[in-house]
């Protein structure tokens, strides 16, 4: 099919492009950030079906398109549209590698340029509502975590995978370690009650326990009062979060794939199984 040929959209002309696996698009808020899409075939102009949107987060590897890739069948199955975001290297830092894993870097805030991302996602397709599914993984278990604490309300299910780093809802220290001076730092308060309406998942694989990228010494610029609090390896950080969240009335479905290390790609089903249960009414 030519890429001239125009397809009627959500109130704008789509082209082949906007459909399937699409391109990357440049952010319209900033254009140093980019995102594809996984359009289902099922997806028609003339339709008024509506569907999910499920935002997946990539890692420190920034593989977003393959992410995309992988959760298309889910897609495909499940009616939903994938938006993966692209949140490159060495913005303003060169080098710098976890700029977005924080939410907040210099003057830049990744979770209002996440939102900007779904208002033009939901201004070109039909979404069944403002609310969204979120998946990370490594790096982006770290966004998707700390997203869930700012946004809960534009959540319907997170699902966290093998975070490195992790953020407990303990309001003696600051961020990142807990949410002390969250309003400070973001405009914005812990909202629990919206946070105990999100389905939410961790994920991880049994043998998940190497410390050599996770370890925070105290003589490192990353310390903070507080860091040893979340244990050695992901294995205990990812048990600590939980428990962080359940200590205050948030559900947690907590599952482990047996076998498996720090390798992402070998985690996605049981991902894709949580999803398909909230999509399906089942969780």
């Amino acid at each position: 099919m030519s890429s001239t040929v125009k397809r009627e959209g959500h109130g704008i002309k789509l082209s082949f492009y906007d459909f399937g696996a699409t391109p990357f698009f440049a952010s319209q808020q900033d254009q140093r950030f980019s995102y594809c899409l996984y359009v289902p075939e099922s997806y028609s102009e003339t339709d008024t079906k509506t569907y999910n949107l499920v935002v997946i987060v990539h890692g420190t590897g920034r593989t977003a398109s393959q992410y995309r890739d992988r959760f298309a069948d889910f897609a495909e199955k499940n009616d939903c549209i994938i938006l993966a975001p692209l949140f490159p290297v060495g913005i303003i830092q060169k080098d710098e590698l976890s700029n977005y894993k924080r939410i907040k870097f210099h003057d830049i805030r990744y979770d209002e340029i996440l939102l900007s991302m779904v208002d033009e996602v939901a201004a070109k397709y039909r979404l069944k509502d403002n609310r969204f599914m979120m998946y990370g993984f490594s790096g982006g278990g770290q966004f998707s975590q700390r997203f869930f604490m700012l946004h809960p309300e534009r959540l319907t299910a997170v699902s966290i995978g093998a975070p490195g780093v992790v953020t407990l809802l303990n309001s003696d220290y600051d961020w990142w370690v807990g949410t002390r001076n969250i309003e400070a730092l973001f405009g914005k308060k812990i909202n629990l009650d919206a946070m105990r309406e999100v389905k939410v998942q961790t994920l991880i694989g049994t043998e998940d326990n190497l410390t050599w990228e996770i370890a925070i010494p105290r003589d490192s610029a990353f310390w903070m009062d507080g860091a040893d609090l979340m244990g050695e390896n992901r294995l205990d950080r990812i048990e600590a979060l939980a428990k962080s969240f359940e200590t205050q009335g948030i559900r947690v479905r907590r599952d482990t794939v047996a076998g498996v290390a720090h390798e992402p790609f070998r985690v996605i089903e049981p991902a894709e199984a949580f999803f398909t249960d909230v999509v399906q009414g089942r969780y």
